[in-house]
């Protein structure tokens, strides 16, 4: 099995969540590989680029994957898994389904017409600690994702908090009715489940059925 982890928008492999599992998995023994969804070119940003890469990152055909994605990560993972039969799970943490339409309304009318206008917006990147520009093809091709069209029946664990201020929790219950393949659980969190770390990874390692080897070094 190869793990591979989706950082979220405006973040990168650096992140908290992301090297908190990355030791965990380094723990028990498992490679944790995790994309750097950036590029080292945000302006160029669009959710089928982080499909595309996330692809690009499977070993061959026959190799089972889980994607473990943050945020917008999680959102690209679900597609992904929509689309490959080799993803064998998924670990959405806070996914953004249907980003959308809750970042626009809280973007602004005249704030979009300027991301439209000049082709670019302004973003606070917080792996880069500054803003950087986001080209305005994020906006076109983002539109062609939408939740309602997910169809896979992939085992999936969804964690998400019950105060998410970003994406709000109601956007996880809705995806997970009449899934029968899906475990969602919402802990008193925000967006970031910064203080749910331990139990995440309790979850993951149960949901994944690793064996945990020892316990040092833990974060």
């Amino acid at each position: 099995m190869k793990y591979i982890y989706l950082h979220g928008f405006a973040s990168s492999p650096q992140s908290y969540k992301a090297q908190y599992l990355k030791h965990c998995f380094g723990i028990v023994g498992i490679n944790l590989e995790i994309l750097d969804l950036n590029q080292g070119d945000f302006s160029n940003l669009t959710l089928t680029r982080q499909i595309e890469q996330t692809v690009a990152a499977f070993e061959n055909t026959d190799t089972p994957v889980t994607l473990i994605g943050s945020s917008l990560g999680a959102f690209t993972a679900t597609w992904v898994g929509e689309k490959y039969p080799q993803v064998k799970g998924l670990i959405l943490l806070a996914p953004a389904f249907d980003f959308l339409s809750h970042w626009l309304p809280k973007l602004g009318k005249a704030q979009f017409k300027q991301w439209q206008d000049s082709g670019y917006l302004s973003i606070y990147h917080y792996g880069e600690n500054k803003l950087l520009s986001l080209g305005y093809d994020f906006f076109i091709d983002g539109e062609k994702y939408h939740q309602g069209l997910f169809t896979n029946s992939i085992p999936t664990l969804i964690i998400h908090g019950k105060w998410d201020e970003t994406i709000p929790v109601a956007a996880s219950i809705e995806y997970a009715q009449n899934r029968s393949n899906v475990k969602l659980i919402t802990p008193d969190s925000d967006h970031s489940l910064h203080d749910q770390m331990e139990f995440i990874w309790e979850e993951i390692k149960s949901f994944c059925a690793i064996k945990q080897q020892n316990d040092y070094g833990k974060p």
